[in-house]
């Protein structure tokens, strides 16, 4: 398991970045308690071991003109692992899916899709993803609300439990 070959110090890091990933070095070491120096060292032996993806903007969808968000669940066909990747590349390539993800259950996709309006999103709908081979069922869920939208992993409950491990 990845966690245990992270020190709490590493673990430390993870959380402050994943909380705010625009801070200076200098603050992040001020943050978990060490010098600059050996702080980069280990973001930069945290970002090789590609722990960290990247440093993202979180801009609101809304105010940027995105009005609709949509869940597609997508039933296939065919579960082959070829067909299944031929989807995947399929969504990696749609702009309006920003994530993809593969379920075991009665679905196979779970597409979140962003669009700046219903007839945008019901045109790509009927036009690329009801038309995909292999498609064989869409069910969509149109979200009205959102409670919550919290990025990364809950590390005060991974600290817990490797506190109760120990």
């Amino acid at each position: 398991m990845v966690s245990t070959r992270l020190d709490s110090i590493d673990r430390k890091i993870l959380s402050e970045l994943q909380g705010d990933g625009r801070m200076t070095n200098v603050e992040l070491a001020r943050r978990v308690g060490i010098s600059a120096p050996p702080c980069l060292r280990r973001v930069r032996s945290l970002e090789e071991a590609g722990l960290i993806h990247g440093y993202h903007a979180r801009v609101n969808a809304r105010e940027l003109g995105f009005e609709v968000q949509v869940f597609a669940m997508v039933g296939l066909d065919s579960q082959a692992e070829s067909e299944l990747n031929a989807f995947e590349d399929r969504c990696r390539k749609w702009p309006l899916v920003r994530e993809c993800h593969m379920l075991n259950g009665e679905v196979d996709f779970m597409l979140k899709c962003v669009a700046p309006d219903l007839s945008s999103f019901q045109s790509f709908l009927t036009g690329q993803l009801l038309n995909t081979p292999n498609v064989a069922s869409v069910k969509t869920s149109l979200v009205i609300r959102r409670a919550k939208d919290e990025p990364g992993v809950p590390f005060d409950v991974l600290e817990e439990r490797l506190r109760r491990d120990a």
